[in-house]
C-alpha cells in the first residue's frame, strides 16, 4: 500500500517537473540574451583582435547569428536530443564539461549540507533541552553571529588561520597538485581539501538550522502527545528523541529542501574564494565568457538537483510523520 503511494507521489512529481523546468529553460535563455555581448566578443577580445570577417563566422560557427526564435528551438532540439550543446568558450561539449565537475559540487553541498543538519539540529537539540539557561544562551549568541557573518569572510579566516598560520590545511583547490596520490592517502588528501569550503558554505545553514530546530521543539514541548509520553513515566531522553525532535524536524527537512538552490548559488563564491573547480565555478566563468550554452546546462542542472532533493524531502516527510503517509 505504501509502495503505491510511493509510486503515485513520484508520477505527480515528474507532470510537475515537466512543465517546471521546460519554463525554467525558456526563461533563463531569453534572460541570458538580454546580457550584452556575446561569445564572439570575448574570444575577440582575448585575442586582442579580429576582422569583421572573422566575428562573422564565429558568430556563424556558434549559430549566434541566427534569429532569437531559431535559437531557441535548436537549443530545445539539442535538449530533446538528450545534449546541452557545444560550448565555444571551453571547446568542448557542454554535458562533458558539467559531468568532470558535477563531482567536486556535490561533494561540497553534500558534505555541506550534511553538517550543517548535524551541527544544527544537534545545537537545536541542546538549546531547546536547556531553554532559557546559559548552555542556550552561549549557542544562541554563536549561532547568530554565524548567521551574520557572510559564508566567503568566514572562509577566508579560515584560511588564514588553519592554512598560513598553523599550516593544517590546504587553501585552495580539490587535490595536491603532483602529489599522484591513491588508495586512502587520495582519499584523506581530498577530504582535507574540501573541509575548509564545506564550513565556509555550511556555516550560515547550520545557524538557521540550530534556531530553527529550537523554535520547533519548544513548541512541540507544548503538545498534549508530549505531556502523555511524561505522564507514561518515559525517560526525558527518549521523550526529546523520540517525540519532541523527532516531529520537530518537519519544519527543518522542508527548509534544507528549500536551501538546495541556495547552497549552490554560495558554492559559486565558496568555490571562487577556494579555486574549487566546481559548478558554481564554472557558471561564473561562463557568464564571464559570455557562454550561454554552459549557463544554461547549469541552470538546467541545478533545476533538477532542486526537484529531486524536495521530492526527497517529501518521502522523508512520511517517513518522519506517519499521519501524512495516510
Amino acid at each position: 500500500m505504501f509502495d503505491s503511494r510511493i509510486a503515485a507521489t513520484l508520477r505527480r512529481a515528474l507532470l510537475r517537473a515537466i512543465p517546471t523546468v521546460l519554463g525554467i529553460v525558456i526563461l533563463n535563455f531569453l534572460l541570458l540574451q538580454l546580457v550584452p555581448g556575446d561569445a564572439a566578443d570575448v574570444l575577440a577580445g582575448e585575442s586582442g583582435a579580429a576582422t569583421a570577417e572573422t566575428m562573422a563566422m564565429m558568430r556563424s560557427h556558434f549559430g549566434l547569428d541566427l534569429p532569437l526564435g531559431q535559437q531557441l528551438l535548436n537549443y530545445l532540439n539539442h535538449l530533446a536530443h538528450f545534449s546541452l550543446g557545444y560550448s565555444p568558450r571551453f571547446n568542448m561539449p557542454v554535458m562533458e564539461l558539467i559531468w568532470s565537475r558535477l563531482p567536486n559540487t556535490l561533494l561540497l553541498m553534500a558534505g555541506a549540507l550534511g553538517l550543517a543538519l548535524v551541527l544544527g539540529i544537534g545545537c537545536g537539540l541542546v538549546m531547546a533541552t536547556w531553554a532559557h539557561r546559559w548552555p542556550d544562551r552561549i549557542l544562541g549568541v554563536l549561532s547568530l553571529l554565524l548567521y551574520s557573518t557572510p559564508g566567503f569572510w568566514i572562509g577566508l579566516m579560515a584560511v588564514v588561520l588553519f592554512s598560513v598560520h598553523l599550516g593544517w590545511l590546504p587553501s585552495d583547490g580539490s587535490t595536491t597538485i603532483g602529489a599522484n596520490l591513491s588508495g586512502w592517502d587520495a582519499v584523506r588528501d581530498r577530504l582535507a581539501h574540501a573541509l575548509l569550503p564545506t564550513l565556509a558554505l555550511a556555516s550560515v545553514f547550520m545557524a538557521i538550522y540550530a534556531r530553527l530546530t529550537r523554535a520547533a521543539m519548544l513548541e512541540a514541548q507544548t503538545q498534549d502527545y508530549v505531556r502523555t509520553a511524561v505522564a507514561k513515566g518515559l525517560h526525558p531522553a527518549r521523550v526529546q528523541l523520540r517525540h519532541v525532535l523527532r516531529n520537530a524536524l518537519l519544519p527543518v527537512t522542508t527548509v534544507a529542501g528549500v536551501h538546495l538552490g541556495n547552497l549552490l548559488g554560495g558554492a559559486v563564491v565558496i568555490e571562487t574564494v577556494f579555486s574549487w573547480p566546481g559548478l558554481g565555478r564554472l557558471a561564473l566563468e561562463a557568464v564571464q565568457g559570455r557562454d550561454y550554452a554552459v549557463s544554461l546546462g547549469v541552470l538546467l542542472l541545478s533545476s533538477f538537483m532542486v526537484i529531486f532533493a524536495n521530492l526527497l524531502i517529501d518521502l522523508l516527510h512520511a517517513w518522519l510523520d506517519p499521519r501524512i503517509k495516510a
